[in-house]
This record gives structure tokens, sequence and C-alpha cells, in this order.
């Protein structure tokens, strides 16, 4: 039950951050993994901060494990809409129909929550991936969740292993296209304007193999 048992820390959200030109998500030069929450649906994913090319990074190792990292924070997506991140992954896995539950793992993904307080079925999620399977810019429901949870794959195979690929995606743009124009800027920022968690997860549970990524440091910008 992938994706919802992830929601169930979101409706307790206290901390929030809707100012500045950055919003730092995460640092890994210079922070621990203390503010972040653990949370395992098949064994535990590895997550540790490490050194590679010269700079701190976060690495996780996934052996048919599927738990991830989670930060709840309050974003303001009018005032910094665009996440920012980099990533790495060191080995594919098998080409797998990732529409399906026997296929929903991914060597990375990062996503972000919008809460939906005590309505847990009103809890939506945006998750950008790199795809074993799916061409680039393909958009599905998850398979355990359904339309609660929707994928973008932002990598492919075809995006290869053990380089670093640098992303920037306007979140904020990327709900309304992916859950729906409300029809007017008012319906729109009542529905968007607000994420309430970050969150990073690789696992190779479903496909029962195994799975090495990097992420770089985490931000929310203004432009």
């Amino acid at each position: 039950m992938k994706f919802r048992i992830f929601f169930c820390f979101v409706p307790f959200i206290f901390s929030s951050v809707s100012f500045g030109q950055t919003v730092n998500i995460a640092q890994f030069s210079n922070e621990t993994l203390d503010k972040w929450q653990t949370k395992s649906f098949v064994g535990h994913t590895q997550y540790a901060i490490t050194q590679l090319d010269n700079q701190a990074v976060l690495h996780a190792s996934s052996k048919q494990s599927a738990s991830g990292l989670a930060k709840e924070i309050k974003i303001d997506l009018k005032q910094t809409p665009f996440l920012n991140w980099s990533w790495r992954i060191d080995n594919l896995l098998p080409r797998m129909d990732e529409t399906t539950k026997a296929g929903d793992d991914y060597a990375a993904r990062l996503y972000i929550v919008k809460s939906g307080g005590f309505f847990i079925w009103e809890t939506k999620a945006l998750n950008y991936v790199w795809s074993s399977n799916q061409d680039k810019g393909s958009v599905w429901d998850n398979a355990y969740a359904g339309s609660n949870a929707r994928m973008l794959a932002l990598r492919s195979a075809d995006d290869g292993t053990g380089k670093w690929v640098s992303e920037k995606r306007n979140v904020y743009e990327d709900m309304i296209a992916l859950y729906g124009d409300k029809g007017s800027d008012e319906a729109n920022e009542k529905a968007y304007r607000y994420i309430d968690a970050v969150a990073i997860m690789s696992d190779t549970d479903d496909s029962k193999t195994q799975a090495s990524a990097y992420y770089g440091d985490i931000y929310f910008t203004a432009n």
C-alpha cells in the first residue's frame, strides 16, 4: 500500500515557509537527516549523507525494499513555485509496466504532497520519477493510490546512469496541468497554492531488484 500509508504523516503540519526568494528543503553539506521522517512499506531503503564528486549528497540504496524520507514543510507556491534539485542513478531497473502494482518501482523519485487534512482521500501527491519504462514526459496515475498520486517521468532509461542531472520544475504549473485547471486564477490558488511536504524514495520491492541513487540539494525558488 505504498502511497496510502505514506500520506498518514501529512495532516499534522506545524512548520510553514512562505517568504523570501529561496526555501531550502535539504542542504546535505551542512545538515543531518534529523528533520526527515522515515516511512517504511517493505524493508528499509538505506539513506545516508555521503561524499561524491567532491560534494555532500544523499545516497539511497534499495535492496528489494520500499521506504522513503519525508519532510513536513508548508510551501507557498505563489511565492516560490520552482523546485530545484539534482540526481543520478547507478543502475537502471528492469523495463517494467510502472502503471501496475507489480511494476511500481523507481530507482529515484522526488515528490511533493498537498495535504487533505483529516480528509485523507483529498490528499494529493505529484511524483517526479526516473522511469525505467515510460517515455520522458509521460504521466499516469499511481498503481496503488490512483489519481491521488500522479506520476511524471522526468527521466527515462535513455538518460543513462552514473551522471548528474539537474532539474527545475514549476510545481504550481505542474499541479494545475496534472490535477486540472479550476477555471480561474482564484480557484487555482485555492486548490494548489500550498503544499505541505517533500519526500524522497528509491524502491525496488515489487521488482525484487536493487537500485542505487544519489540526490543533491533540494530547494524552492521564486524564479
